[in-house]
């Protein structure tokens, strides 16, 4: 699937770009208490493992703020404050070396603190995302457009953007997010045609993992296959482990992160006679350390496996008592069935060590 990406400036937040042809990145929110410094760090490093480009922290109070000094000079991948209402805490953060601000300035008022805000980001170079959704939606352009609209969300989100802009400050990254996924889907795309910004795109309140992720799946997936997205946050009610590993997964089905494996496997049927899932899992999990951009297939039987997954690099089809390992459609061994998933690594790395 080749995807051809909207034209958007590039931003930098830390050492990782957002936006032109950067690779599209994935990030989270932690759930500590950003105040517990240590234990945020250790969330961070975990996530960081999970596959996190960028990570997010609630700054609700001027302790949180302080905490960010401590937190951003220990974590690996670069930090954003999440600021609501109180100017002070974004210059706190500021001073504090996060490594960009979510903020939606229609939430301060004072057209001062405002400029403030905008000075001291801009002189240090740290991007500023407005974020906009339901809930903080202009009043004036909500009851002009008659309710949550995607005119209205997509209105107020470049009204946000102006408003910085009058102040000399372009280093922005837009985020416009409803759960309903027409509404988010249409306003993303007003705002992309207006603007060559940077887009952060998410379902907000998706739910729990079971409805969330395929909500989150559609609503990005829809607007990645145009193009359209620098940056995305499958938010969930649930570990943050498992936003990060949903939107890897979303960005590797469309072809658009090829770091490591993809594994396939087929849904079964009754000419199955093994434990595929169980399987299946354990070939991650074998491959999970591997770099390298790979196809691999694990079928439930060796009737139609191969050539059901002819394009994979490898793969094996399982029997009662054993069956075939593959590549790239054509048989190169047979086992045991109990000796199929060490020959697939042994083959893998076979030839992974002679490219």
């Amino acid at each position: 699937m080749s995807i051809e990406r909207r034209r958007s400036r590039t931003i930098k937040l830390g050492q990782v770009a957002v936006g032109g042809q950067s690779p599209i990145t994935v990030q989270t929110m932690t759930k500590t208490d950003t105040r517990d410094v240590a234990a945020t760090v250790s969330e961070i490093n975990r996530l960081r493992l999970a596959g996190c480009d960028i990570i997010r922290l609630a700054v609700p109070d001027m302790a949180a703020a302080d905490a960010l000094k401590s937190i951003c000079e220990q974590s690996p991948i670069p930090v954003i404050a999440d600021i609501h209402f109180d100017h002070q805490l974004a210059l706190a953060a500021v001073r504090n070396g996060v490594h960009g601000l979510r903020l939606n300035p229609g939430n301060i008022r004072s057209e001062e603190k405002v400029r403030e805000v905008a000075a001291a980001a801009r002189d240090r170079g740290i991007p500023i995302r407005v974020g906009v959704n339901a809930g903080s939606l202009d009043p004036e352009i909500r009851a002009r457009h008659g309710g949550v609209t995607a005119a209205a969300l997509a209105e107020s989100a470049m009204s946000e953007v102006r408003r910085l802009e009058k102040y000399d400050f372009n280093l922005i990254k837009i985020a416009v997010k409803a759960f309903d996924l027409k509404i988010m889907s249409e306003a993303v795309q007003i705002v992309a045609a207006e603007c060559d910004y940077p887009l952060h795109l998410g379902v907000t309140e998706s739910g729990l993992p079971e409805e969330g992720i395929v909500r989150s799946s559609i609503g990005i997936g829809h607007l990645l296959m145009q193009g359209i997205g620098d940056t995305i946050r499958v938010s969930l009610t649930g570990d943050s482990a498992d936003e990060i590993a949903t939107g890897i997964r979303i960005l590797k089905c469309l072809g658009l992160r090829s770091a490591g494996p993809v594994i396939v496997s087929c849904p079964t049927c009754g000419r199955c006679q093994i434990p595929l899932q169980k399987i299946a899992r354990e070939v991650q999990q074998r491959l999970a350390g591997v770099n390298a951009e790979l196809h691999v297939a694990v079928m439930g039987c060796a009737v139609n496996g191969p050539g059901e997954a002819e394009q994979a690099d490898f793969g094996i089809a399982g029997g009662k008592d054993s069956g075939l390992i593959f590549r790239r459609g054509r048989i190169i061994r047979t086992l045991p069935a109990n000796q199929l998933v060490d020959g697939l690594i042994e083959e893998i790395f076979k030839s992974l060590n002679q490219s």
